[in-house]
Order: C-alpha cells, then structure tokens, then sequence
C-alpha cells in the first residue's frame, strides 16, 4: 500500500493508478540477486491494515518463519513522512532502529520514485530495502525460503497447480484487490461505475466457483486463497462503505461469507487480522474521501467465529501438513482488533 507523500487529501481527487514495485530484487536460495535466504538477516516490515501486507503476514505464519524473518508493525495511521514506528518504545523500530520505513527506503536510493509502501524487506546489517515487491515476496517465501520452512508447513505453491493459480489470482488482482481501490478513489461517476461492476462481477463468479468447492485451487489452501482473503475480510469493515462497494455486504453472501469465515477460523489467517488497524487506516488517513476522519464503530465482529460448514464440502486445508501453532506473544493482535 502506498505511501503518503502526496498528501492524503489527494485521494479520490486525481485518477487513481497503482504503481509499480520499484525495487524488485528476490531474496533466493541461490542468492542470484545478492540476497540470499538467511535465518535472521531480513526484517519484514508490514501494516496490519493493508491487504499487500497481509499476504506477507499470512504466509510467514502459514509457513513458520517467525523466528528466521523477524517482523516490524507500522502505525496504521501514516503522517507525511508515511509508514513509521509510533507503536514501538521511543517510535523506533527496534531491530532497525529507524523512525520511518523510508529511512531504509533512503539508504538503498536516495530520491527513489514510487513513495514508501509495504510489505517492505530490510537488509537489518546494512538497514537498506531489499524489495518491495508485494506480488513477488509471497510467492518467495513459499518457494526459495523452503529450508527456513517448520516442519509440516503447506505447499501454497505446488508446482503442478501454479498455471491455474496464476490465472485465478491474476483474475483476483485485477476485479477484487486492486479494483476496489480504483472504485473507492475514482474521481469521476462513469470510472467508478466500470470498477463497481468488475468487482461484482469477479465476485459472483467466485462465488460460482467456491459453492463446491472448498478453496479456490485444489483441495488445499494456496496463495491464491490468501490473495482473496485479504480483501474479502477488509470488505465490510471498509470497502463496502468507505469505498462505495456496496452491492451488497460479504454477509448477505451465503457462499464467500462461509468460505471468509472459513479461512479467517484457520490458524495463521484470522489471527493476524487486526480490524482495529484496518478501519482507523482507512478512515483516518483518505481524508480525500473522509475528510472528517471519523472511524465508524461497526461493523459487528462477532459473525466472524459463528460456525461456517465448509468442512462439508472436503478438503485438506494444509494438505499433507499441519497447522501452525499459536502466534508469538509479541505478535499477538491486541483484544480490540479482534472478534
């Protein structure tokens, strides 16, 4: 998600245009770009209020990272300098010990176009950004970073599935992810209409998909649910009212409401969902579209534990592995982002 430093009033008053990743390097195996996988050497640096960071968050808890990738939590709420540190002792961040993400941005490229987004990787030896190529990372970490994986962890990429993966999740970006975004900030009737209708029109044919079958590729769990899921639980809390989505809420539809409920009652989803972040993020800092700021007190949470029956239609949530267990401590959501 990007950064601030055109001024949060701009939004919904200039087209809306995603940039790309300016800083594309991998981290690999191989370490073919310089940056090898290596236990302790990165630092992934998210918002628990943006959905390209969640992904992030998701898979590093999916695949037992936590003690080989350590992780840093923005303020969901940016200022003019963007993501920083306000949540830690001091506003440092306390492996990096920078105040603002774009500290680390700085010291890779001076003067770097793009604005400062995340999930961004730090190089924690030289404090440098290594990538922020959110659509990239994920499926690196599932991939290149296998021998930093617990024992048990998934396949969320398996070879054999990657073609279908691909076209699903391209398909995803394009009408759900991204194109919420170009319906809540579209600064003209006619542009918001085209995004609205792509959006229920992707999700509709989700819905068609998900109604037998458990997930969205195969029988297990993938990338490409991951990719969904951090749209569909922002849906109601934000994209429904704040960006104008609403056709109708993710509750009133019997088929993705389930599958959501599903995912987000599997360890590793919901308990890296801090709803508390999410809406004083949007709210808060779209002033373009919220001016007064106000952070709506809805909606209720509660539906997110009810019983959802997917369990009915099969399915091997980690295929031949296991759950992960409990979050750290230190990582856990506090009480007032949860259900």
């Amino acid at each position: 998600m990007g950064s601030a430093d055109d001024g949060n009033s701009a939004y919904g008053q200039k087209a809306f245009k995603r940039s790309k990743s300016h800083f594309a390097d991998r981290v690999t195996a191989d370490g073919r770009d310089g940056w090898p996988v290596e236990a302790g050497r990165y630092r992934l640096v998210v918002s628990r209020a943006c959905p390209w960071a969640s992904r992030a968050v998701i898979s590093r808890r999916l695949l037992g990272l936590e003690d080989t990738l350590s992780m840093g939590i923005t303020d969901p709420v940016q200022d003019d300098r963007s993501w920083r540190f306000t949540l830690d002792p001091d506003g440092r961040d306390p492996v990096l010990g920078i105040r603002y993400l774009s500290e680390a941005y700085d010291r890779r490229e001076s003067g770097h176009p793009g604005g400062v987004s995340v999930p961004a990787l730090v190089d924690v030896p030289s404090g440098k950004l290594v990538t922020n190529d959110y659509q990239q990372l994920t499926l690196d970490l599932a991939t290149e970073w296998t021998a930093l994986h617990r024992k048990g962890a998934p396949d969320l990429y398996p070879r054999a599935l990657r073609d279908e993966i691909d076209t699903v999740m391209a398909d995803v970006y394009e009408d759900v992810n991204n194109g919420v975004y170009r319906a809540g900030f579209a600064t003209g009737q006619e542009e918001y209409e085209k995004a609205y209708e792509g959006v229920f029109r992707r999700l509709d044919l989700l819905s068609a998909r998900l109604a037998g079958q458990r997930y969205l590729v195969g029988d297990t769990i993938t990338e490409a649910d991951i990719r969904l899921f951090t749209t569909l639980v922002r849906f109601d809390a934000v994209y429904h009212g704040h960006f104008k989505c609403n056709r109708w809420k993710l509750t009133e539809n019997a088929v993705l409401w389930a599958y959501a409920r599903d995912l987000h009652q599997t360890p590793g989803f919901g308990d890296t969902v801090d709803f508390d972040h999410i809406k004083r993020h949007y709210y808060q800092v779209h002033t373009g579209i919220n001016p007064t700021g106000i952070v709506p007190l809805g909606p209720d949470l509660a539906g997110w534990l009810t019983p959802h029956h997917r369990e009915e239609l099969g399915g091997r949530p980690f295929g031949d592995g296991t759950p992960p267990g409990p979050p750290r401590p230190d990582e856990r959501v506090p009480e007032r982002g949860r259900p």
